[in-house]
């Protein structure tokens, strides 16, 4: 058992192959000769239009800090795979190579870089398993929670997930990668201290259970919090005994003078929809229209919009297991695939053939950009050979992967370049950014720029991923070079 006292380099955090890999590459190649791997995803989660990019913080940290120890050297020896010489090399590793992405927080598409490393041969090698791990948690986590948050309709929606979590740092970075995808904050007290997010919470069942009878567990909590008194009510029965002592108490602060602005009940059980309108009437009736109904229990996008359909009368959203497990698609399936290779002074194409369409990648160094209309919104990505021009001053011809055949151009539109060059030699280029600061990021996109119908449950409008008329007779012709 790993103990929590154990220090363990992260930097080993890899499949034995990348190692065995670069061994082999070390051996026989010359490990410094430059290589180009990009990072890209195939289909978006629970059949939605577009993905939220998040975890590229915790890669970049990742990357800066690469090492490895004398015990992880004496471990890699034990294994007799490895050369020496290799595990000399590795005893001075650093890495000195460039990492291009989009900023963190971006929505994006299938089968576009949303990362690129562009390295020596062993360098970009061994970074796979770390990169892919943080990406595809914790961008599989923020989309699910733009999900959510939109089938909540503007109310407020919290990570209550920690303790259905996989492990602490699922919890803790899934914590993140939720607030990023846009939920107001966090039940994980660890979380809000490390990325600055807010944290919130109401009580257990047993503070209630504790105490001889409902009432006094109420009135007990709301001495200590009165300014933020949500109170549990569905230990025994909501109707019949949950809201009336709730009622009770609350009119107790009201005689002592006490005005919160954050009070109100919590149901974590039973039909919530009907349980809700009740509770809200009998609140009404009672004087205290401003009190809150905060709901939980295994809710999702799919439960939320079927309550809020029914006439729930929901003021906000603990949202647990389904958020932070993403359990209606568990896999984000963001893969890492050589793209180019150095050949005298030159990156070279490199392409990936597959009977599946769909395993076929796109060859090379590339460039990435978002297509905006008049009206500044999003139409298409597009992807270019690296370096090249690009003129949007007039009609923009490009090809359409999918109906390559058709005539196409982009007229009266403007283009922003998506990926950004994070790491230069080995050190990053910007600082970090607070996690507030993309979550909001994340929210300005989706409210100016990405087209309504892209965002819908069902039936999403696909968000065309495009290339340029160079990019496409060049990938044309690799395949076509291709040997039997």
């Amino acid at each position: 058992m790993i103990r929590q006292s154990d220090k363990r380099n992260i930097t080993m955090m890899m499949d034995l192959y990348e190692l065995t890999m670069a061994n082999g590459y070390f051996l026989q190649e010359n490990a410094k000769k430059r290589v180009a791997f990009d990072v890209f995803y195939r289909r978006n989660p629970d059949g939605g239009g577009f993905s939220i990019f998040a975890g590229l913080e915790q890669i970049l940290e990742y990357i800066e800090d690469m090492h490895f120890s004398e015990e992880d050297i004496d471990y890699l020896r034990s294994l007799n795979l490895f050369d020496e010489r290799f595990l000399e090399y590795l005893r001075n590793f650093r890495f000195e190579g460039d990492v291009y992405a989009f900023p963190e927080g971006t929505v994006m598409y299938p089968n576009e870089p949303i990362i690129t490393v562009e390295a020596g041969l062993v360098e970009a090698q061994i970074l796979e398993t770390e990169i892919l791990a943080q990406i595809n948690h914790q961008s599989l986590i923020a989309t699910k929670a733009r999900r959510i948050v939109r089938a909540a309709e503007g109310r407020p929606v919290s990570d209550f997930g920690a303790r259905r979590a996989h492990n602490n740092d699922a919890a803790i970075y899934g914590a993140r990668a939720a607030v990023i995808g846009g939920v107001n904050g966090t039940a994980t007290v660890s979380a809000g201290q490390y990325f600055h997010i807010p944290v919130g919470g109401t009580m257990a069942h047993s503070w209630v259970m504790y105490y001889k009878d409902e009432l006094t567990a109420f009135r007990k909590f709301a001495e200590v919090y009165p300014n933020n008194c949500v109170l549990l009510v569905d230990t025994y029965d909501v109707l019949s005994s949950g809201i009336p002592n709730a009622i009770t108490v609350f009119r107790e602060m009201r005689e002592k003078g006490i005005r919160s602005t954050n009070f109100g009940i919590r149901i974590d059980s039973g039909d919530l929809a009907y349980l809700t309108k009740k509770s809200r009437k009998m609140l009404d009736e009672a004087g205290f229209e401003d009190a809150r109904i905060v709901i939980s229990n295994s809710l999702d996008e799919f439960t939320i919009s079927s309550i809020l359909s029914q006439g729930g009368q929901v003021s906000s959203f603990g949202v647990g297991e389904r958020l932070i497990t993403s359990r209606s698609e568990p896999v984000f399936g963001a893969v890492y695939k050589l793209c180019a290779v150095e050949e005298n002074g030159e990156m070279k194409p490199r392409i990936k053939i597959s009977e599946t369409v769909e395993k076929i990648t796109n060859p090379g160094r590339k460039d990435v950009y978002r297509v905006y209309s008049e009206t500044g919104e999003a139409i298409a990505d597009l992807l270019t050979i690296h370096g090249e021009e690009v003129d949007f001053s007039k009609p923009y011809l490009f090809v359409d992967p999918e109906k390559p055949w058709k005539k196409r151009k982009f007229e009266n539109c403007t283009v922003r370049s998506l990926q950004q060059l994070m790491i230069k030699n080995g050190r990053r280029v910007e600082p970090p950014k607070e996690t507030m600061e993309i979550a909001d990021y994340v929210r300005r996109q989706l409210n100016e720029e990405i087209w309504d119908e892209e965002q819908r449950f069902r039936n999403p409008h696909r968000h065309y991923l495009d290339f340029s008329p160079a990019y496409y007779r060049m990938k044309m012709q690799m395949l076509d070079d291709v040997k039997e």
